[in-house]
């Protein structure tokens, strides 16, 4: 029987979707999980706690334990651990990205400089650190600008500035995220801000799988909610893009030369990318899949989830075919609206009637915080439409959000 390592953060909205597809693979799974299991106890062959953030230091453990029962494959299923599953993949001598690749998309400032480089269609860009005064910094930079954290994920810290007064202010909301101890215990790269030029357009979405270098696209998905700042939160994505085909096959192109100037080579990947009269432009790429719950929105072949598809193509097991099936879908993350404690959801079995509505899904429980961008890391849940047109899929996921009303209230001072 194959055995696969799964590496799976607490805090990821992904487990249930890749043990999921794991058991319909019927293989010996082992978690692996940044913080100690309720049950490892009780099952100690298939449950580890490995420390995500000293990938070296997984790698060894990891390789004691095959020496006695090898690893068919490492997965990573979110952002945080991308780079220790590299780093126990090359321990174990298993295909994948190197350790310096995986590591360039984890940080804002190396991807930058390595697309630079290559000559990808990216953002200008000057690095700062929280050593550096704001005021004297301003001046510097051409407007409008983007400032941003180089290691946080899902927008959050990412804020626009017109001028150098917003630049100040931007700067020091950063600054305080980047002081709190959550962020800080990341280590290196939490006192610098990265500041790129602001790229005009629409924006996209492609998740895509590279096979020995190679780039399949697996979906291309628009974003129709204009994302011009001074926060930068997604919402809706759609596919099929209403893009035309030669633009599609642009921005594959770039997202390809992409991957090969950053050295990615295998696995799934995750870019973003802004399009207007000058091309098609890389704003970031993952070499992971999509994150949150929109992974629920495609299916392929014969109806293989995109976990299911990864997971195939890291154990080395045969996929029949990596078309996307077919029909319009989309995803809505439910934004945030105002900071405050979660009290109640309502109009949930009216969002849910609107035709073409598949699930919503609320992943913020009553009595729990709830924090927007810039600051805030999470959504509130996931709508998920499938519909005739792609307009349909939009329209339904707009008319669903409209019904939804959420109780939040102040958050008391202490």
């Amino acid at each position: 029987m194959l055995r696969l390592l799964l590496l799976v953060p607490t805090t990821t909205y992904r487990t249930q979707d890749f043990v999921e597809a794991a058991r319909g693979l019927d293989v010996d799974m082992v978690v692996a999980s940044e913080r100690p299991n309720v049950l490892s106890e009780r099952l100690p062959d298939n449950l580890l706690t490995l420390d995500f953030a000293d990938p070296e230091k997984a790698a060894r453990e990891v390789a004691a334990l095959a020496r006695i029962k090898p690893f068919n494959a490492v997965v990573p299923v979110d952002d945080r651990t991308t780079v220790v599953a590299a780093a126990i993949a090359a321990a174990l001598g298993l295909p994948g990205n190197s350790v310096a690749a995986v590591a360039a998309t984890r940080n804002k400032h190396r991807m930058r400089e390595a697309l630079s480089k290559a000559g990808v269609p990216s953002p200008p860009y000057l690095l700062f650190t929280l050593a550096d005064d704001p005021a004297l910094a301003a001046p510097r930079v051409p407007y409008p600008c983007v400032l941003k954290p180089t290691l946080l994920a899902a927008s959050r810290g990412v804020i626009r500035a017109d001028n150098e007064r917003e630049f100040v202010a931007a700067w020091r909301r950063i600054e305080a995220i980047l002081k709190t101890d959550e962020v800080a215990a990341l280590g290196a790269g939490t006192d610098q801000i990265l500041v790129e030029g602001f790229i005009p357009g629409r924006e996209v979405a492609l998740e895509g799988l590279l096979v020995k270098g190679v780039l399949r696209v697996l979906a291309l998905f628009d974003k129709p909610d204009p994302l011009d700042g001074p926060f930068f939160e997604e919402t809706i994505y759609v596919t099929p893009s209403r893009l035309p085909a030669d633009t599609e096959t642009a921005i594959a192109d770039v997202t390809a030369w992409a991957a090969r100037a950053l050295g990615l080579s295998d696995g799934p990947i995750h870019a973003e990318l802004r399009v207007n009269e000058g091309g098609a432009w890389v704003i970031e790429i993952a070499a992971r899949s999509i994150g949150g719950l929109c992974s629920r929105t495609l299916r392929f072949g014969t109806g293989l989830t995109l976990e299911e598809l990864i997971l195939r193509h890291a154990l080395g097991i045969e996929i029949g075919s990596l078309e996307r099936a077919p029909g319009p879908t989309g995803v809505m993350m439910i934004p945030i609206p105002r900071g405050g404690i979660l009290e109640e959801v309502r109009g949930l079995p009216a969002a849910k009637a609107v035709p073409g509505i598949e699930e919503i899904t609320i992943t913020i429980h009553p009595g729990q915080e709830v924090v927007p961008l810039p600051e805030g890391s999470r959504y509130l849940g996931f709508i998920f439409a499938r519909g005739e047109t792609p307009e349909a899929v939009e329209a339904a996921l707009r008319e669903a959000h409209r019904r939804l009303d959420f109780g939040i209230a102040p958050r008391e001072r202490a």
